[in-house]
C-alpha cells in the first residue's frame, strides 16, 4: 500500500513541470559599457594604489 502511493504520488510531477526554455541573450546597452568601464578603471587604479603601498614597505 506504501509503495502504491509512493508512485501515485511521484507519477503526475513531471506531468506538472514546465518544459525548459532557453534564456535568450539580449544585447549589452550603451549604459552598461560605459558602467563597465567605469569598473575596469577603478579595479585598475585600486591595483596600482595596493601596488604602489606594499612596494614602500
Amino acid at each position: 500500500m506504501k509503495r502504491l502511493i509512493a508512485l501515485a504520488a511521484t507519477l503526475p510531477a513531471p506531468l506538472f513541470a514546465a518544459s525548459f526554455e532557453r534564456p535568450v541573450p539580449q544585447a549589452q546597452t550603451e549604459v552598461a559599457e560605459f558602467w563597465f568601464l567605469v569598473a575596469s578603471i577603478t579595479l585598475v587604479a585600486s591595483l596600482i594604489a595596493v601596488h604602489m603601498l606594499v612596494r614602500r614597505r
